[in-house]
């Protein structure tokens, strides 16, 4: 295959794993030295950063989305917004709606970030992770450490931006939401979920709220 050839088609994978535009993928390719791993990586840190930039825009419009699984014994209702009816109708943000939906159904997160997390809550579960480690015969001097490492743990288990993404482990949903906020280029926001599942009752439903 021609040097060219070989070019085009490396262009050609990146666009199909990460969304990027031609022109970012040919820059990537450049500073990674042709390498399209290296290239993946170059383009999603770039995303991540002007992602951050694009956090503060107000984000009203968007979808409420839905996801029935298991023949309707657990069913999905989430809310994630964006700037413009434009990229709330495109294949990609209608994909993230459906991932995220699919993820909440399988791990059943209580909130959307942990900053909705009560005070009384994170003292009563760093108590427990206290008392659990002390019982272990843990020297002191490092205690305060395993707790820490236990509270990120639950955060992890219970948020839903931290939670590592079902189908890509090695990425958070924050990290997902942020890649589709690099290739949109709007700010993009879920705002709140609930999740319900038969038999459970009441207490089966989860609900996060956005600020």
């Amino acid at each position: 295959m021609s040097e060219k050839g070989a070019s085009l088609a490396h262009i050609k994978e990146l666009r199909e794993r990460t969304g990027a535009g031609v022109v970012d993928c040919q820059k990537a390719l450049k500073e990674s030295g042709g390498d399209v791993e290296k290239a993946i990586t170059y383009l999603r840190e770039k995303g991540l950063a002007a992602a951050a930039k694009r956090a503060g825009r107000v984000a009203a419009q968007g979808v409420v989305g839905s996801y029935i699984h298991g023949g309707g014994k657990i069913g999905v209702l989430i809310e994630i917004n964006c700037e413009t009816d434009f990229v709330a109708r495109t294949e990609d943000f209608q994909k993230l709606v459906k991932e995220v939906s699919m993820q909440i159904a399988a791990t059943n997160p209580r909130y959307v970030r942990r900053d909705e997390v009560s005070d009384e809550e994170r003292v009563r579960e760093r108590e427990i992770y206290r008392a659990q480690t002390e019982q272990s015969g843990k020297p002191a001097a490092v205690i305060d450490r395993i707790v820490d490492g236990k509270l990120e743990k639950f955060f992890s288990d219970v948020c839903l931006m931290e939670q590592p993404f079902i189908r890509e482990p090695s990425k958070t949903i924050e990290q997902l939401l942020k890649e589709v906020v690099a290739r949109t280029g709007e700010n993009v926001v879920i705002r709140r979920f609930a999740r319900f599942q038969i038999g459970e009752g009441e207490g089966s439903e989860a609900a996060g709220q956005a600020e």
